[in-house]
This record gives C-alpha cells, structure tokens and sequence, in this order.
C-alpha cells in the first residue's frame, strides 16, 4: 500500500516536471517515460503506467471534441471556440465532428466533462422518465 501511494506521488513529480507555463512539453514527456521504460530500478514500471495515466488525463483536459448533426458554420464555431477557451484556458485543442445519430443540436465533451444538447439526449431523457 505505501509502496504504491510513493509510486503515484512520483508519477505525479515527473508530471510536474514535463510542464512549461502550464502545458506539457512533448519532448519532456518522450524523455521521461523513455528514461522509465530503461529503468531497471524496482518499481520503475508501475510508475510508468501511472505517468502515462496522467499525461493521457492531462490531453484529455485540454481537448475539445464538437458533435453536431450538421457541419457547423464559422461564426458559430469561433463563438464555441472562445466560450471553451474562457472557460477552460487558451491553450485548449479543438476537434469539430459531424454526428447524424445526434439528430438536432450539439455534443461537447472536454476531459471528462460532457454538454450534451442535442435532441437524441433529450428524447432518451424523456423516455427515460416514462
């Protein structure tokens, strides 16, 4: 148990490590985790796994996945965009995508955070409450 807590709190440092002015640094992230993978201290692996956890956690955070049933238009898009950014700071990726099952509205989902609009949602919810 108290093993595993320092293995997550060093994973967590080397994290810390990799990021300038708050962004991950790819080329830091790429040395960290190869300087791990040839490790042959104990542990160095777990510590690995819990790395990669947290790099893939933080570029979840700091993407943005649009669904629409229809392509969007620009002026809307830029109007997105800058709500994400205020909201979840500028150095956010952004990703359109064009969904039919969707049927009317828009779908985002930052990290684990999800805005579901669309009319599939709320027809699943109305269903679900009868």
């Amino acid at each position: 148990m108290r093993a595993s807590k320092k293995m997550k709190r060093t994973a967590r440092g080397l994290l810390r490590l990799c990021l300038v002015n708050g962004v991950l640094n790819e080329e830091r992230t790429r040395q960290v985790a190869r300087a791990l993978a040839g490790s042959r201290h104990r542990g160095s692996l777990r510590v690995l796994s819990d790395f990669q956890r947290l790099v893939r956690l933080d570029r979840d955070r700091h993407t943005a996945r649009v669904d629409s049933a229809t392509p969007l238009a620009e002026t809307l898009r830029r109007g997105i965009q800058g709500s994400l950014a205020k909201t979840y700071g500028e150095t956010l990726e952004m990703a359109f995508g064009e969904n039919p099952e969707l049927i009317g509205g828009i779908r985002i989902r930052v990290g684990s955070d999800v805005y579901d609009g669309s009319i599939r949602a709320k027809l699943m919810a109305l269903a679900s409450r009868l």
